[in-house]
């Protein structure tokens, strides 16, 4: 049995730096009119599930905040903000293209690794510790609306599998996870 109460969570839309294959952690960029599209996806999907007592959560970012907007439209009262759910930190690599990093990191094997060699980043350790406190804080049912990496961590404490599991999870824009009782499926 899962410690933590059923959750939506979903990956912002595609944005203008996903196009470009750009690294964006704390940085930011506008969705895309796909992204908007995918968010308009999600809404479908969430408008079939009955989100009685859920509450409603995204990170601050603009391109996670623009895409709760649009796909909790009319399904929750109201939508709060918590850091927590931020993406993971990329430091000094924010903005720069995932190839042109990759060059620079003989030691990476994919551009999962990008995230633990990033200089002055966040790395896997302090996002788990992040996340794991915010899933530790819920008290009720959540729609948690978040980022690729970040996103992945959470669904892993849930699933509670080790952070090397995190590049075997999937991931996806214009979709929906739903964890309940320790198990995940994907809605599309």
């Amino acid at each position: 049995m899962s410690p933590f109460p059923p959750l939506y969570i979903l990956r912002h839309g595609e944005t203008e730096w996903n196009a470009e294959n750009r690294l964006q952690g704390h940085f930011d960029s506008a969705l895309t009119l796909t992204g908007k599209g995918q968010a308009k996806q999600q809404y479908e999907i969430l408008k079939a599930c009955d989100l009685t007592n859920f509450v409603a959560l995204t990170s601050p970012q603009g391109r996670a905040f623009h895409t709760a907007s649009i796909a909790l439209e009319g399904l929750v009262d109201s939508v709060e903000t918590d850091t927590r759910l931020r993406e993971i930190g990329v430091g000094e690599w924010a903005g720069v293209r995932r190839e042109d990093v990759m060059k620079l990191t003989p030691k990476a094997k994919d551009t999962f690794d990008l995230y633990e060699f990033a200089p002055h980043g966040e790395g896997f350790a302090a996002l788990r510790a992040r996340c794991t406190a915010f899933l530790n804080s819920l008290d009720r049912p959540a729609v948690l609306v978040t980022h690729g990496i970040t996103s992945r961590m959470l669904r892993l404490i849930v699933l509670n599998l080790p952070t090397e599991n995190l590049r075997d999870l999937p991931g996806g824009q214009g979709v929906v996870f739903h964890l309940e009782g320790g198990q995940q499926n994907r809605l599309i």
